[in-house]
């Protein structure tokens, strides 16, 4: 019997296809019911709608309610195996025949046999990246690691150039929207104003790569432009530079439209041939190589209730407010025209998408730079976006949740692992050794948000006292009974025990507005 290739929405590019037709299903159940960014909405469709375009007569494109509208009675699907538990679940349902699935570096029964192998030992991010470079040889120069050392961390944790409003790179090369984008605009904001959708974020230029070739062009554009500079500012924030040196292609990547290892191949070469230095190099490497595949295989691992099964720091605390709205009043005005034209063309927000209504500039500026892109990176996410919400005690499984609905390359295996277990802490260490807890001090030395902010970073009492620096006390008072026996915490609880001015601190905290 002659096959038709089902292809997920995270399955669009070429890797995935092995010729012959193709089932691709646009199916509107899949944003119901959520609060999604605009900016991810139309990412999306302009993807599935391109990939339709591109395959041609190829293709069977279905715009459905439900996906059982084009797959219910069919015995002729091959899969490659999806993304989630849920899609997985259909695909069986259905009969589908099921294909290994791809778009990672290492494969779910490499990984298995490698976790398996470590039987009563800790399963460790960085020793399954060792193995896995030594494996493919990627970085590597006989045994050994190329530059030296297996990790270069340590240099690229440079600060933000003082009194610079950016790096001062050029602009990444930006996709152009075309017929299929309009078209997309519009149905959006048909269905927003009919209930269909519920969505906040600006409505401002895509930014994100939505084809194969798209993506292909971005990743060139990065490793020509900001690769040298991605590892000395791979954490570092300036207020006026959204993008850094990073390469916005986890989206795309997410997406499907580009293979990691691929990826990992170019920036590899330009390594090799002198172009990137080796810390930039592997510091991305490492990224994609390391951490995304590690996030992907221990979303199998770890079960599909992970998310919603552990809270060991007694996190009850609902998702705040200006999480919610992206740090918008939106005073009944929505998050964005509906027209699609919140935006002036810069990505900058409109009047219509609400005033700013949070105080601290770190969380503000976070807040504000999601709602325009639907994106930020790593740093601003876990040091700022998660270390807010670790110290209210948010519940883990909403603010995962709300990640994944919120970020253009959110998606059900990549954020659980990064949100529930790295950010918040909530496995009690399956994934991170310790919290990500910290004061205003990490984020005055990475960032230049503390020099107009009306708080004092230095400061956890009083009226200018930094909600970050308090809120770090008031986490550990909080938490200190379930971190005492974390022997990485035992220097944070001994600081905790010495504050003279500890209860105060706390009640401060108790009764401060929670922006």
């Amino acid at each position: 019997m002659d096959r038709t290739r089902w292809i997920f929405l995270d399955q669009l590019g070429p890797h995935f296809d092995d010729g012959g037709p193709m089932l691709l299903v646009e199916s509107r159940s899949s944003w119901r019911g959520r609060t999604l960014h605009r900016a991810k909405l139309q990412l999306l469709l302009s993807a599935i709608r391109h990939r339709a375009r591109d395959l041609g007569d190829r293709v069977d494109f279905r715009q459905v309610e439900h996906y059982s509208e084009a797959v219910d009675g069919r015995d002729d699907l091959q899969v490659i195996d999806p993304t989630s538990y849920r899609a997985r679940r259909l695909v069986r349902r259905v009969g589908a025949e099921i294909l290994p699935s791809r778009g990672f570096v290492t494969s779910e029964s490499d990984f298995a046999a490698w976790a398996d192998s470590r039987a009563g030992k800790r399963l460790l991010m960085e020793d399954f990246y060792r193995v896995v470079r030594q494996r493919t040889g990627v970085l590597m120069e006989g045994q050994e690691p190329a530059g030296g050392r297996w990790n270069h961390d340590h240099d690229n944790r440079e600060k933000p150039p003082k009194g610079a409003a950016s790096l001062g790179l050029p602009a990444p090369l930006w996709p152009e929207e075309d017929d299929i984008d309009e078209e997309v605009r519009h149905d959006i904001a048909r269905w927003e104003r009919d209930g269909v959708v519920t969505l906040v974020g600006d409505a401002g230029p895509r930014r994100f790569a939505a084809t194969a070739a798209e993506a292909e062009a971005a990743l060139a554009d990065f490793v020509e432009v900001r690769l040298p500079d991605f590892g000395p500012f791979e954490d570092a924030t300036l207020s006026g530079d959204w993008t850094m040196a990073h390469s916005l292609i986890s989206a795309p990547m997410n997406l499907g439209l580009i293979d990691p290892r691929d990826v990992i191949d170019t920036v590899a070469a330009a390594y090799a041939a002198g172009d990137a230095p080796i810390r930039s190099v592997e510091g991305f490497v490492r990224q994609i190589m390391g951490w995304r595949d590690y996030m992907w295989h221990l979303y199998w691992r770890l079960g599909e209730d992970y998310a919603t099964s552990n809270n060991k720091l007694e996190a009850h605390e609902p998702l705040p407010q200006v999480f919610a709205t992206l740090g918008r009043d939106l005073g009944g005005a929505g998050g964005g025209a509906g027209d699609g034209d919140a935006g002036d063309g810069t990505g900058e927000p409109t009047d219509a998408a609400g005033q700013a209504v949070v105080e601290a500039n770190c969380l503000a500026e976070t807040l504000d730079g999601l709602h325009r892109h639907g994106w930020s990176h790593h740093i601003q996410r876990l040091m700022i976006l998660g270390n807010w919400a670790l110290q209210r005690g948010v519940e883990p499984s909403a603010l995962s949740q709300w990640f994944i609905d919120m970020y253009v390359d959110g998606t059900p295996w990549v954020m659980p692992a990064n949100v529930v277990g790295m950010s918040q802490h909530a496995d009690g260490g399956i994934v991170a050794t310790k919290p990500y807890a910290s004061g205003g001090a990490y984020i005055n030395r990475m960032t230049d948000h503390c020099g107009g902010c009306r708080f004092d970073p230095k400061k956890r009492l009083g009226p200018d006292a930094c909600p970050v620096t308090a809120g770090y006390w008031a986490f550990l008072d909080r938490t200190g009974p379930v971190l005492m026996g974390n022997p990485r915490m035992r220097q944070a609880l001994s600081g905790l025990a010495g504050l003279s001015d500890r209860e105060a601190v706390v009640q401060q905290e108790r009764e401060r507005t929670r922006w």
